[in-house]
């Protein structure tokens, strides 16, 4: 018996989904222009536009605008490859976004007793903090971008290994968890079954999280809510 249960009305990621996967070829993900040097490449797209596909798909999805037709993902300088770039340094949102991605990659899974001091975990935050905040907004009909911890490292180049999704939709059977989520990595095919499974028992930690993510088998330690504001879409889909 399911105890609670709420989707975001209309959406599916196999029909609302950007309809290529995550998969770029090996180029810079932005060129810019140096004065007395010329366009310098920043960046490599093939280690993935994770959040910039996902900002874009909410972003048309709140337009009631259709899916880009297109199979491949878009070729370099095509104005939607642009604005899923752009979105993508949205999704960062500089400097708290990557701070908090940070601070979560370089915490401990499970509370920790410093003194007379209780440190929070990865597994406190993403329950107490952070879950709370998904399930509202998914009870409010909307879209739900998360920022995923794969690692525990305090390597900030290690930062490129975590990844983002767009929750939609959630069942609570008392204390299970399931949470659906358009993954841009999982081709559409099959997106429509991608799951992060919790309990919310034990907060203290560790936490953990079962999860079906195309992230090549790491693990999920965390997520969390990132902070997304709408752009309009429709500059970018003049010619894919």
């Amino acid at each position: 018996m399911v105890d609670a249960r709420a989707a975001v009305d209309g959406f599916l990621p196999s029909s609302q989904g950007l309809p290529f996967t995550n998969d770029f070829p090996r180029q810079p993900v932005i060129k810019i222009n140096i004065p007395g040097v010329g366009q310098v490449p920043i960046g490599d797209a093939s280690r993935g536009l994770c959040g910039g596909m996902i900002y874009v798909t909410r972003d048309l999805f709140e337009a009631k605008l259709p899916q880009p037709a297109l199979k491949e993902p878009p070729p370099l300088d095509s104005p939607l490859y642009r604005y899923i770039v752009r979105r993508l340094f949205d999704s960062f949102d500089v400097p708290r976004g990557v701070a908090r991605y940070y601070q979560l990659m370089a915490t401990p899974d499970a509370d920790a007793a410093w003194s007379s001091l209780t440190l929070r975990g990865a597994g406190r935050i993403t329950i107490v903090n952070e879950w709370p905040q998904i399930r509202l907004d998914i009870d409010r009909g909307v879209l739900s971008p998360l920022g995923v911890i794969t690692l525990h490292s305090y390597d900030p180049f290690q930062l490129g290994h975590n990844h983002q999704v767009l929750a939609y939709a959630y069942e609570q059977q008392r204390t299970a968890v399931t949470l659906r989520v358009y993954d841009p990595n999982t081709p559409l095919d099959r997106a429509d079954d991608v799951t992060l499974s919790f309990d919310v028992t034990r907060p203290t930690g560790p936490v953990p999280i079962m999860h079906n993510l195309a992230i090549g088998g790491r693990p999920v330690r965390a997520f969390f809510r990132t902070r997304y504001r709408w752009t309009n879409p429709l500059p970018a889909l003049g010619d894919g």
